[in-house]
């Protein structure tokens, strides 16, 4: 226990009243832009979404949606990863359960918390589910699974602050289980879609699974670093042992997503299949190829892959690098599957006259700021977490 004490305490006085400094600086900070993007959505539900957002009849899913995708595939790795270790028994991974469960929670929160700004009507929705239930509806769903995965991890982290391990492992099985499901619904509102080549298939609802243990194990990383080295504190030899246990499991999901990526493409383009080559064709030669190469195979993959590998986890400055790019490349992963998908018109094979071959998306400044306010939101959840929670100590159980 005293260990464990000693990885969350400052090592100095001094670094201590600079670290609250730091604090308040920050909290100042997310919470101004917390409120800039609640404006801007306050006022695109006011005047229209066609008057502020770049999302069109034809291009009808935009920056939100893909934010909203990132921030629940990360809530939904999280869980997995915190389920690793208290719930399927493997030790090393106990010290980020805690941080972990709690990561969850405020991901997904965040999650809604953008999704709401993109339904113009997003009061409607909750009564909405209940009055109006569909369940020949992946949408509907997608919503109720979400609700009943947040429940059951609200009272995972309340049972773990308890001690109550035996419960928190009964609940966080049920939270696992409701994620996952969640999670695989969520790739089938995409699998699902007929009319959008670049998306159909069995392909998405794994494809969902796989980056989201990823995105968890990049996010835990990222963030339990960040806590560490904002507040001044030292880590303990267990957390250590526990973050490198991380990355390699992290490794191991960035190789899977590499194989994924090689037959999507492959498949994208042997034999120019209608409405997804073209898609294909956009991501690597085209528009968005800086996106692709750049963003999701550099960033998302070939550099967190081979810096893990190269320092074998044992390195936190080297594995936190990693974990900040994946971080960003993972964005651009989000980003591209929503957009890309929608770019080819349904109409692209019959040659018509003066119609695009490819539609165009441009995210407005009011998408951009609502984005950037969900991200602060999550950020400033995070922070206030650590505080109230004295860096989410961990001990053996």
């Amino acid at each position: 226990m005293n260990d464990v004490f000693a990885g969350i305490l400052p090592v100095e006085g001094g670094l201590e009243a600079a670290a609250s400094k730091r604090y308040t600086l920050m909290i100042a900070i997310l919470g101004l832009l917390t409120v800039a993007g609640v404006a801007a959505g306050i006022h695109s539900l006011y005047v229209g979404h066609e008057h502020t957002f770049g999302v069109s009849r034809e291009v009808p899913w935009g920056l939100l949606i893909a934010a909203y995708v990132f921030f629940v595939v990360t809530s939904t790795g999280l869980c997995i990863v915190s389920s690793v270790g208290h719930v399927f028994g493997f030790e090393n991974f106990n010290p980020i359960a805690k941080r972990a469960v709690f990561l969850s929670i405020i991901t997904i929160v965040a999650g809604f918390l953008v999704i709401a700004f993109e339904i113009e009507n997003s009061w409607r929705m909750p009564v909405g589910n209940v009055i109006g239930a569909n369940p020949t509806s992946n949408i509907w769903w997608m919503g109720t699974l979400y609700g009943a995965y947040l429940f059951f991890m609200i009272v995972e982290f309340v049972m773990l602050q308890k001690n109550n391990h035996k419960i928190a492992s009964a609940v966080g099985l049920a939270g696992l289980l409701t994620g996952v499901a969640a999670h695989s619904n969520l790739g089938a509102v995409f699998g699902l879609l007929n009319g959008r080549e670049f998306w159909h298939g069995p392909y998405m609802p794994i494809y969902f699974i796989t980056s989201a243990a990823m995105s968890g194990c990049v996010a835990i990383i990222f963030f339990t670093y960040l806590a560490y080295s904002f507040n001044g504190w030292k880590m303990s030899d267990r957390l250590k042992k526990s973050l490198e246990n991380v990355a390699m499991m992290g490794a191991l999901m960035m190789a899977v997503i590499i194989f994924f990526t090689c037959w999507k493409m492959i498949t994208g383009i042997t034999g120019q299949p209608p409405g997804k080559f073209e898609a294909m064709q956009s991501l690597l030669t085209g528009r968005y190829a800086v996106n692709f190469w750049g963003g999701e195979v550099l960033l998302g993959m070939i550099i967190p892959f081979a810096l893990i590998l190269a320092v074998k986890g044992r390195n936190m400055h080297g594995i936190f690098v990693a974990a900040a790019a994946g971080m960003v490349g993972i964005f651009f992963m989000r980003y591209d599957l929503v957009i890309v998908g929608q770019l080819v018109p349904a109409y692209h094979s019959m040659g018509l006259v003066d119609y695009p071959e490819m539609l165009s998306y441009t995210p407005s400044v009011h998408e951009s700021l609502v984005v950037v306010g969900g991200i602060a939101f999550c950020g400033l959840l995070f922070f206030m977490g650590e505080k109230l929670f004295r860096g989410h100590f961990s001990e053996k159980h």
